[in-house]
């Protein structure tokens, strides 16, 4: 193996006056041999390898070259280490504008001085002071997120900063590191800590009670460290507390639109200090009813010149576009991480979508949760805080959260679920903004938000501080249309998935209770031999026969139900009819199974669905009468009927457009179209026409 000695030297003197590129491609090759050189030739190839890079370094005339060729290694390695202890101390004090000069004697043979790139946000590369870092790298920080790092120079000089980035990665974090660094070693630095009745020098609002509280607890614990003080208001919490507080002074407020507003009319809040104001969530605060309490506190502000004001948002609607016009600097800084990329959602969460009626939901969310969870926290959001309670009771070791629950207890129950006394979360949309829980491995949507950014805050909840995460929305089979318009404005793309089956929950609470089984002491088994022995003895099963029923029974399985993969019924299967010819509307399919089956029969059947291509269809009915139609079929000439073991692609309902009526089997109805018209009957119809309402089983 040749050693690195052995490279041509016009080699070397050819690169001197080539490119960069080429330079840097040489740079490369020339070091794979060093390192090839040094294993396969030791301290003696390393030596040669030195005196390579020295003379690449400086192209030598013929003299030079016969000198060094005849000097001795002694005199050669120290030569070869100063030159390159110059070099590496020249690097780095040079200018950027220098940098051209130097690529010269940065081209090198040896592969010694190639790293692996540091990260450039590691927190060493920010103007972060060293307690600070401590308490980063306590929580596992040990660089910023994009957020982070790109807005923390802007905030810490003082500009005034509209920030955007995509839920769940870190906009917190962007506001109050450099917030901090600024009022201990910054511009804002505060000599006044522990004067009795000090105004604040910060004010951050947020849309939330749960948001404030997960605010003020990351500045009490990274501006602890600097002896910073901090006061939490919000509504439903006593006044008494918060005004003694301020009463004895204060560095930082975090609060509620409503509870601040409050303070400061009763003049218990003074903003006559202010250095820093936030507006955290600020999209949020529109939703919420708070643009009129936000600008009559922004406006409180008298010398806005003399005040840093930051605002961080997941989106840019109007309004947040005119706030940031009216209230902060003519030269105020954008950072927008999402820009106009469709895909708004955050990349990291798999997007799953399950039909699934209301009247499956107490069943089918159970076994999602065993499924997608992987032992993970769970939130589960409804619309209504009736259904979440509800929900709550149906769900064992769950826990409801919800504006009719005293604020008392929502903090009781954030704390439980943040520490893991409880795993499953049922929230209305209160939740769904701020909260920041570790390991929330899954979301659990009843049903397509009224809004695309109601959907994308809610999924935004798991996949969060670059771990993933999975969402499911359970939908209507009926009201599909609305899957299909998150995805549509959202860029979201969603798996459409069926619910699991109750073999596939048992099958894995089957291996949860063959692992438990090593953890049983042998001290068991002559109690229990017995009624073993006599097990094996009296039954004709096997001995793994018999072994399979205990471990069934041992989980709760003493039988296994259906469960419809169209509607996740339980006791429902879902059928796929195929005639081989075109099928224009449900009716078509009535009639075709009115062929063998008896039309009394019908009435058991629900959710007749088209396929894409329109030469099939699917539909539910009773487990038990699944061999009626599959016989039944075998009998018509044309038709084959098969138990659906995974949905095909299906075609999307329309919501009704009309107001008339119909046969009972859909048709044409009053006023429609061919395969139209009125609502269609009690098991479709409803072609494109202005019928009215639409069939039981295809509203179009």
């Amino acid at each position: 193996m040749p050693s690195i000695a052995a490279i041509p030297e016009p080699m070397a003197v050819d690169d001197s006056a080539s490119k960069k590129a080429k330079r840097k491609q040489l740079k490369a090759e020339a070091a794979a041999a060093a390192e090839a050189a040094a294993a396969a030739s030791g301290k003696k190839d390393k030596k040669e390898k030195k005196d390579k890079k020295r003379k690449t370094k400086e192209p030598a005339s013929s003299d030079e070259e016969g000198r060094s060729s005849t000097s001795s290694e002694s005199d050669r390695a120290p030569a070869a280490k100063k030159a390159k202890k110059e070099k590496k101390d020249k690097k780095a004090k040079a200018e950027p504008a220098e940098e051209p000069a130097n690529d010269d004697g940065e081209l090198t043979a040896s592969g010694e001085e190639e790293e692996e790139p540091a990260d450039p946000n590691a927190l060493a590369n920010f103007r972060i002071s060293e307690k600070l870092k401590d308490k980063l790298k306590s929580k596992g920080i040990n660089a910023l997120f994009p957020i982070q790092a790109t807005t923390f120079a802007l905030v810490l000089d003082g500009n005034d900063l509209v920030g955007r980035a995509r839920t769940g990665q870190g906009k917190t974090l962007a506001f109050v590191l450099p917030i901090l660094e600024s009022l201990v070693n910054g511009p804002h630095k505060a000599t006044r800590r522990t004067d009795y009745g000090r105004p604040p020098s910060v004010l951050v609002l947020l849309p939330t009670r749960e948001l404030a509280n997960q605010v003020h607890a990351d500045f009490e614990f990274y501006g602890g460290t600097f002896g910073l003080s901090t006061c939490c208001a919000y509504g439903g919490s006593p006044y008494r507390p918060q005004e003694n507080a301020l009463r004895q002074g204060v560095d930082i407020v975090v609060g509620t639109p409503g509870r601040v507003k409050d303070l400061i009319e009763k003049q218990k809040l003074n903003l006559r200090c202010l250095k820093f104001r936030v507006l955290d969530e600020a999209d949020e605060m529109l939703n919420m009813g708070f643009k009129d309490d936000v600008e009559l506190i922004l406006g409180k502000v008298e010398d806005v010149t003399k005040v840093q004001t930051l605002l961080f948002s997941a989106t840019l609607p109007e309004w947040v576009k005119k706030l940031s016009m009216s209230f902060l600097k003519a030269d105020r800084k954008t950072v927008d991480l999402v820009g106009n990329e469709k895909m708004k959602a955050s990349a990291s969460v798999k997007h799953l979508a399950l039909p699934c009626n209301k009247a499956a939901r107490s069943q089918i969310i159970p076994d999602i949760i065993k499924c997608y969870s992987h032992g993970g926290r769970t939130i589960i959001f409804t619309e209504t805080k009736e259904s979440a309670s509800e929900l709550s009771s149906l769900i064992p070791g769950s826990r409801a959260l919800h504006g009719d629950i005293a604020q008392a207890q929502r903090e009781v129950v954030i704390a439980g679920f943040r520490s893991g006394k409880f795993l499953v979360l049922v929230a209305t949309n209160v939740a769904a903004r701020g909260l920041d829980i570790n390991d929330v491995q899954l979301i659990i949507q009843c049903e397509p938000p009224r809004d695309v950014e109601a959907y994308i805050h809610r999924s935004g909840r798991t996949g969060r501080a670059g771990n993933t995460g999975i969402a499911v929305m359970l939908f209507e089979p009926r009201y599909k249309f609305g899957v299909t318009r998150i995805e549509r404005e959202s860029g979201v793309k969603f798996e459409h998935i069926s619910a699991p089956q109750p073999t596939d929950v048992a099958q894995s609470a089957g291996n949860e209770a063959a692992e438990a089984i090593a953890s049983v002491s042998d001290s068991v088994i002559p109690v229990f031999r017995q009624q073993a022995e006599e097990l094996l003895s009296n039954s004709s099963m096997s001995a793994v026969d018999l072994l399979a029923k205990a471990l069934a029974k041992a989980v709760g399985y003493t039988d296994i139900k259906k469960r419809s993969l169209l509607s996740s019924m339980e006791n429902h299967t879902t059928l796929h009819l195929q005639t081989g010819r075109p099928l224009y509307t449900p009716s078509f399919v009535i009639s075709t199974l009115k062929r063998f089956m008896p039309e009394d029969r019908l009435s058991s059947l629900h959710g007749i669905t088209l396929t894409t291509d329109g030469t099939s269809a699917v539909f539910d009915v009773p487990s038990a009468e699944v061999q009626d139609y599959i016989q039944g079929a075998e009998n018509a000439a044309g038709v084959t009927i098969d138990e659906v073991k995974q949905l095909p692609a299906l075609q999307e309902r329309e919501q009704s457009r009309g107001n008339s009526g119909g046969s009972r089997f859909g048709g044409r109805g009053g006023g429609g179209r061919r395969f139209g018209g009125g609502g269609g009957g009690r098991f479709g119809g409803g072609g494109r026409g202005r019928g009215g309402g639409g069939g039981r089983f295809n509203r179009r």
